[in-house]
């Protein structure tokens, strides 16, 4: 009785909209890190930004944990939306990170598979900006949505092939006997490809929570 009650009730759409508003954040925010990631004068300022976007991810993220509380009805099951929301933030939590570590060690260049990276990064979050959407029906959108996140897993790939060849390189250029050789140098740039690294990741598991949503509605 009570089940066939429940499929008369209207779906929450608020949570549709939060993950958009949320998806739209993160690629803001991943558009402000390929800025910062060119180096220069501007590294200060896309710093904040990202640092602000962060802050504004959280509020969503937050919106999206109450409405699960206080809905009745909601369009996945609790956990898989709070699974979801979770590891979009923890995309956008790890640009964060990124951008505080450049603030704490003063960095104002940047090796050019970190750009490399910071370019996947970008892509990643306009696939989930597109992967998001389609979730209002999930069903017809199956198809789509695989495609969508099987390109994800891809570029995920591609960083780390990426990753590989910047952080050899680093150290060829920053080893002992090297001419410009600096231990620092590369203790700090190969926290940052880790950071990014782990960016690209993360977009990963939003990845796999979405296929997990795919594979739950059909």
């Amino acid at each position: 009785m009570l089940d066939w009650f429940q499929a008369l009730m209207p779906r929450e759409e608020r949570f549709f909209d939060l993950f958009e508003k949320h998806a739209a954040i993160i690629l803001a925010g991943a558009e402000a890190l390929r800025g910062l990631l060119r180096g220069g004068d501007t590294v200060e300022a896309y710093c904040k930004q990202i640092f602000q976007r962060e802050a504004e991810a959280d509020e969503v993220t937050r919106d999206v944990l109450v409405a699960v509380r206080r809905t009745f009805i909601t369009p996945f099951d609790r956990t898989d939306i709070q699974d979801l929301i979770t590891s979009m933030d923890d995309a956008i939590d790890q640009m964060n990170k990124t951008a505080k570590t450049i603030v704490l060690f003063e960095v104002k260049s940047f090796e050019p598979q970190m750009q490399q990276m910071s370019e996947i990064i970008v892509q990643s979050a306009k696939l989930v900006l597109e992967a998001v959407p389609l979730l209002r029906s999930v069903g017809s959108n199956a198809a789509r949505l695989n495609n969508i996140t099987a390109s994800i897993i891809a570029v995920e790939e591609e960083a780390d092939d990426v990753y590989n060849r910047g952080l050899k390189s680093l150290f060829l250029v920053n080893r002992p006997q090297a001419a410009q050789g600096n231990a620092m140098n590369f203790i700090v740039g190969s926290e940052l490809y880790d950071h990014l690294e782990k960016v690209v990741d993360r977009f990963e598991d939003v990845a796999k929570e979405i296929s997990s949503l795919v594979v739950d509605q059909l």
